[in-house]
């Protein structure tokens, strides 16, 4: 998993180059830092998620694959009920 660093230091200088006190600086940096932290833990998926998501994809392609099988079962009787009376026409 990738990460994203904030290098506040290097944020910090920024500022006190443009004339922002060092104390300014650094609270701004601080804070900043805190805003990206806070939204990427609100973005980022937890392996509680993610075990939370396959669960429910198994249910979903277990309830499918059921319906699927009754498709074709249908299908199935629906040809047959087709066939066999054309089928009995077909050999008298």
């Amino acid at each position: 998993m990738a990460t994203n660093t904030f290098d506040t230091l290097k944020f910090v200088e920024r500022l006190k180059a443009a004339g922002i006190p060092e104390g300014q600086a650094k609270a701004e940096a601080e804070a900043l830092q805190g805003a990206f932290a806070e939204a990427l833990d609100s973005q980022l998926a937890t392996k509680r998620d993610i075990d939370r998501l396959e669960r429910r994809m198994d249910g979903m392609e277990a309830k499918l694959t059921g319906e699927l099988t009754l498709v074709k079962w249908m299908l199935a009787i629906v040809i047959a009920a087709q066939v066999i009376p054309m089928a009995a026409k077909l050999f008298k």
